[in-house]
């Protein structure tokens, strides 16, 4: 057995187009055998697949935005690696990364849309229970393996040094340092015992208010009594965490786009509303010039945002139609092609799956979709059958043609625009099924599943190509990574289906005082007038939305991440900024860019740790209500008047802490 020699960092060329006729050597080499598939890496991989589940759907539902779990679980692999007293763990930990990622894919498969059946109502009329999240999860998750997998040359190896593949960049950078000590594990288990702290003060603690917004000032209050204008922040730690990862660019697009709704939509809307006192516009429950900022926001604006999100992922397919038809081409070769996997003049290295297995994979999942939608989702309505198989063929056709937009998106910018694809999905499915004659709750309950297999499929694909690349760096062989990621997509979404049920008890998903599951309220708000013929659709908000969407385009600005901060919550934007902005203050601490490089690295692992604590605590505290355990850690000095101002204090002093922590790095660390 060969061994590796000692590397102290990524190998040459990682990061680079190679010359002509020079092919990358990875970290380990072809010929180079250590283990990879061990009982280690494949019970800690499911561990993290469960953990991480459960806390990206808490903070999924929360802010809308799924943090990726693949740094987190690449530092605890790391960090419990010297454990086991051996050396040359790295492919392990490659594993258990692979499998334990695989919870927050299948998690924003699930949260953006199976919360919009609470949200209608569904689970009560129809009848919606942990077995159908399950399959909707499982079947996404596997069509997102399967039709990633004739991708993968294409993407990691044909194009290699022309993507950046930030995401997986990160995440490999911190499995090769792993392999001289476990350091950085340290960093974020200290940032996740401060972050799930904080957070827990806010949940179950009530120290302080998890929200504060300009109201408590006398000219805030007058401001957002007279022309609806009110600014809001929340402080949790994971939410500040996730702006820092963000970057500042993105997170300024998309703060951007949330004031456009808040500071100029909104007090445009009251004020025309002023105007005509006599007559409620459109669905809303209420006189516009009766409404507060927040209902005018909820009736009115998000609809624009809706709009905006579904041009965005219609800008995205176009821009990617190039890299479809070559997927097409490459996947039909794949098909033909007579090689063995084990032909000896296969490298270990670039071994995939069979293309005989996927097509046998995707044949029997074919086969799964039309008797689950045709047995178990549809079965009380007429022609149950033809509309099973018209649902299938609209989850293949959809999920085959988005799996390179997903897979591209990953690649450049480590977003996934996978929530207007789903509406898409939504749009086009709906429309299809009021054409075969299915409507009102069965057809918006079949269509919101076919839209959660889809998003799930779509997202499982844009977040194995991260996997995959990975896999190519360092050396793992692909056939594994594909097989065993399986295994994580099994405990994952059985995960998410508990999470999600437990979350629905113990918060709802609407109402004053309900998770705010924006991609899942955008669903149902969508999916409702689509399946009632005769409803008001509104199709002149949703129009504003496609122009705005075009705009943003045209003058060069990312329009899903505009469009996103139109309808996510302004109270989740403002903290992305300011995380954001610690990141670029950070970077720009000092002029040798080696010690800045240190430190704001420092800062991606305590921002991980912000994430990862304050998410799992958010779980946590979830439990603790459902068994009404709160009662005695309760203190409840939010709910008596100085919980606002005790929130922003905390808030900063918690982001001095995230810089001032991230500039202690130094250049030998």
């Amino acid at each position: 057995m060969n061994q590796p020699q000692k590397a102290k960092g990524m190998p040459e060329g990682a990061f680079e187009i190679m010359p002509a006729g020079k092919e990358y050597a990875p970290y380990i080499a072809s010929d180079t055998i250590i283990p990879e598939v061990t009982s280690r890496s494949i019970i800690l991989g499911l561990i993290m697949a469960v953990v991480f589940s459960a806390a990206a759907a808490f903070l999924g539902l929360k802010i809308g935005q799924v943090f990726e779990a693949a740094i987190p679980i690449a530092i605890i692999a790391v960090g419990v690696s010297p454990l086991f007293k051996r050396k040359n763990t790295i492919l392990e930990n490659v594993i258990i990364q692979s499998i334990g990622g695989a919870s927050g894919l299948i998690v924003a498969g699930a949260i953006f849309t199976l919360p919009a059946l609470f949200i209608l109502g569904l689970d009560k009329k129809i009848g919606f229970d942990l077995f159908k999240i399950f399959m909707v999860s499982f079947l996404g998750g596997t069509l997102g393996v399967l039709f990633l997998i004739p991708f993968r040359k294409y993407f990691v190896k044909e194009m290699h040094g022309q993507f950046p593949f930030p995401e997986a960049t990160a995440t490999a950078q911190i499995l090769v340092a792993g392999e001289k000590g476990g350091a950085q594990a340290r960093i974020l288990v200290k940032s996740m015992i401060i972050g799930g702290i904080f957070d827990f003060m806010v949940h179950s603690v009530g120290a302080f208010n998890e929200v504060f917004t300009t109201r408590i000032f006398g000219f805030g209050k007058v401001l957002a009594e007279k022309v609806k204008i009110v600014l809001k922040m929340d402080v949790l730690s994971a939410v500040l965490g996730l702006g820092y990862i963000i970057g500042l660019k993105y997170t300024s697009i998309i703060a951007a786009g949330s004031l456009l709704s808040w500071f100029l939509l909104v007090p445009l809307i009251y004020y025309f509303g002023q105007f005509i006192p006599a007559e409620i516009v459109g669905n809303a429950p209420k006189l516009i010039s009766a409404m507060s900022a927040e209902e005018i926001f909820r009736n009115y604006v998000r609809y624009i945002g809706i709009g905006a999100i579904a041009m965005a992922g219609i800008i995205g397919i176009l821009k990617s139609s190039k890299i479809i038809v070559q997927a097409f081409g490459m996947g039909f070769k794949q098909m033909l092609r007579k090689t063995a996997i084990g032909d000896e003049k296969t490298p270990r290295t670039q071994t995939d799956l069979s293309m005989k297995y996927v097509i046998f994979g995707l044949a029997v999942t074919a086969l799964v979709i039309w008797v689950f939608f045709s047995f178990s989702v549809l079965s009380p309505v007429p022609h149950p059958l033809k509309l099973g198989l018209i649902a299938m063929v609209t989850v293949f056709v959809i999920s085959f043609l988005f799996t390179s937009v997903a897979a591209r998106a990953i690649a450049i910018v480590g977003t996934n625009p996978v929530s207007g694809m789903t509406m898409m999905t939504l749009i086009l499915s709906s429309l299809v099924l009021v054409a075969a004659g299915l409507t009102g709750e069965y057809g918006m309950f079949a269509a919101l599943l076919i839209g959660g297999v889809v998003c799930t499929a779509l997202s499982m694909s844009g977040g194995f190509i991260t996997d995959l690349k990975i896999g190519y760096w360092l050396g793992s062989t692909p056939l594994k990574q594909q097989k065993y990621k399986f295994l994580g997509i099994l405990l994952s979404s059985l995960t998410v289906g508990l999470v999600i049920f437990l979350l629905n008890q113990t918060y709802g998903f609407s109402g004053s005082n309900a998770l705010a599951a924006p991609q899942a309220n955008a669903m149902a708000a969508l999916i409702q007038p689509l399946m009632n013929p005769g409803a008001q659709v509104p199709w002149l908000l949703y129009g504003v939305g496609v122009l705005t969407a075009l705009i943003m385009e045209f003058i060069g600005v990312p329009p899903l991440a505009f469009a996103l901060g139109m309808y996510i919550p302004l109270e989740l934007n403002t903290p992305l900024v300011i995380g954001g902005l610690i990141a670029h203050l950070v970077m720009r601490s000092s002029k040798d860019k080696e010690l800045a490089t240190k430190r704001y690295d420092k800062g991606i692992l305590i921002a991980s740790g912000f994430i990862a604590g304050g998410a799992i605590i958010g779980v946590v505290s979830a439990i603790m209500k459902y068994f009404n355990l709160e009662r005695f850690v309760r203190l409840g000095w939010s709910e008596n008047g100085g919980g606002e101002p005790l929130a922003l204090v905390m808030f900063i002093a918690l982001a001095i802490y995230l810089y001032f922590d991230s500039r202690s790095a130094k250049k030998e660390d």
